[in-house]
């Protein structure tokens, strides 16, 4: 199913070959203007183009070659935004990592992508400082940036051919959050994350005068693409902020210099809760939410308190991230991703890979400019992934209503309950709307001959409820094969830094006895 209206062939043929480039119109256009904002720090536009070209020359001199993967280890920050750009700028790869990760995964990643140098940029970030005292890094000053610390070089890291063209350069290496248990080095190049940014700001209506908060971790695609790089190529200001804070995001929105916020429902319970449903937004433009399935009941309570419409929108690291997204001049009142975003084919895919009917629930495949290049040393990953003619298999299972996509659940998600497909989000949408669940998640357990249905919440703040109060108010909302076997109550859901419930880790939870 082909997208619709923008055309992109003119916006992909204005890419610059590089993310680093997107910045140098801005400095020759408006060079006073505010690209970054840290705490009381700002960064113009001609200053981040001089950061970048500085940053650029020091990496050479500290033998950064084109090729090489360099690990970032940090929070979002104005030395890791630079870092980002100037890395790729010299056709080396940027690895951004949270800092908050274990150290189990900072290793393992490492030495999966073979990295030649890792920088941790610990001004911001305790955990970072922690890190780079653990792998016993040295401070360095990068000359207009500030310290830094410092891995010795590997001396038996490979370089990666290089390619001039934006579309087979890598410009990202972006390690999945392990949601399903294994991360893997997802190869975007520079054009994938330029258009689906690109895409994002026509689209959303960007404007030079738009200010950003910038609480989306950039280790993670959607702060990759969509905020810092969506952001600086429309010229705005991104005020970059190391780690979500109800309490400091009200303060921010309140402050009127935000224009734009976008962030994972986690992020929007958590304002609701703190503020009691009452928020002072005076220039905020549009709220938009992606990372996560959105509950209808979220969406309303959102719409409500900040008084506009909440955007919904699915992707995928491997397509850089976007695939869909719901229009500002189309609000819609349900929980649709929107329509496709222009450029990019999707075809649902039956269990027989015959493609699906529109209404039915099929595999979601996508083709386009957005698709990575494939996964970091795992070429049969890749294969099962990517087809030869350039289809990726998200894994999603998906419906359409007209134009509008819908997400069903991941394919390896799906419960079969005696011969019925249960999708996990249908039923967590029926959780959600209980007063006392503040979040939940939705598994699948084996039993003799079948599966059963399991779920887990979270209580609201202050509220009180039982097992068996939950379970009969669901009973009453849906199909007997949908029910929840059982219901467990927990303190917190365990999450990845970007709010991603780690289903993979519920589901063993799921297997054994409850205690």
């Amino acid at each position: 199913m082909p997208s619709t209206h923008l055309d992109p062939i003119p916006l992909l043929e204005a890419l610059p070959r590089r993310m680093s480039h997107v910045v140098l119109p801005w400095a020759q256009r408006s060079p006073d203007a505010p690209a970054l904002v840290e705490g009381t720090q700002t960064l113009t536009y001609a200053e981040l183009a001089s950061a970048i070209s500085t940053s650029q020359t020091w990496l050479k001199g500290a033998g950064v070659r084109p090729g090489d993967r360099v690990m970032l280890l940090g929070e979002n920050s104005i030395a890791l935004a630079v870092l980002v750009l100037a890395i790729g700028g010299i056709d080396a790869w940027p690895l951004v990592a949270n800092a908050r990760i274990s150290e189990r995964e900072i290793e393992a990643i490492g030495t999966h992508s073979g990295a030649r140098a890792v920088i941790c940029t610990c001004t911001t970030s305790s955990e970072a400082a922690r890190h780079a005292e653990r792998l016993g890094l040295h401070n360095q000053t990068i000359p207009g940036l500030g310290s830094v610390a410092v891995s010795a070089l590997a001396a038996d890291a490979v370089a990666e051919p290089v390619s001039e063209e934006a579309s087979r350069q890598v410009g990202a290496l972006i390690y999945t959050s392990g949601t399903t248990g294994t991360p893997k080095g997802v190869m975007l190049s520079h054009r994938s994350v330029m258009f689906t940014a690109a895409i994002g700001g026509v689209l959303r209506s960007f404007e030079p005068d738009d200010h950003v908060y910038g609480v989306l971790p950039m280790s993670h695609i959607v702060g990759f693409s969509s905020v810092l790089v969506g952001t600086l190529m429309f010229g705005a200001c991104l005020e970059l902020v190391p780690r979500f804070t109800a309490e400091a995001t009200l303060q921010a929105l309140k402050s009127g210099r935000v224009t734009r916020l976008q962030g994972v429902p986690t992020m929007y319970q958590r304002l609701l809760a703190v503020s009691n449903g009452t928020l002072d937004c005076p220039n905020l433009r549009s709220i938009g939410v992606a990372g996560a399935p959105l509950d209808l009941t979220l969406k309303q309570q959102t719409e409500a308190a900040f008084r506009l419409t909440l955007h919904n929108g699915y992707g995928i690291t491997e397509c850089s991230p976007t695939i869909s997204f719901t229009r500002m001049d189309d609000p819609r009142p349900d929980t649709t991703v929107g329509p496709v975003i222009p450029g990019v084919d999707v075809k649902l895919v039956g269990q027989e890979d015959t493609e699906v009917q529109s209404g039915g629930v099929g595999e979601l495949h996508v083709k386009g400019p957005n698709v990575m290049l494939g996964y970091y040393r795992a070429p049969e990953l890749t294969a099962a992934a990517l087809d030869a003619n350039g289809w990726f298999n998200t894994g999603d299972l998906a419906r359409f209503d007209g134009d509008y996509l819908h997400i069903a659940g991941r394919t390896k998600e799906l419960i079969i309950r005696s011969g019925f497909n249960v999708y996990p989000p249908e039923v967590e949408a029926v959780l959600a709307t209980h007063p006392a669940v503040a979040a939940c998640a939705v598994v699948g357990r084996k039993v003799p001959g079948n599966e059963e249905v399991v779920a887990f919440v979270q209580l609201r703040a202050g509220e009180h409820a039982t097992t068996e109060q939950i379970v009969a108010y669901v009973g009453e909302r849906l199909a007997p094969y949908k029910r929840p076997a059982e219901v467990r109550i927990k303190d917190a859901l365990p999450a990845t830094a970007a709010g991603k419930i780690l289903k993979h880790e519920l589901a063993k939870e799921a297997e054994a006895p409850s205690v």
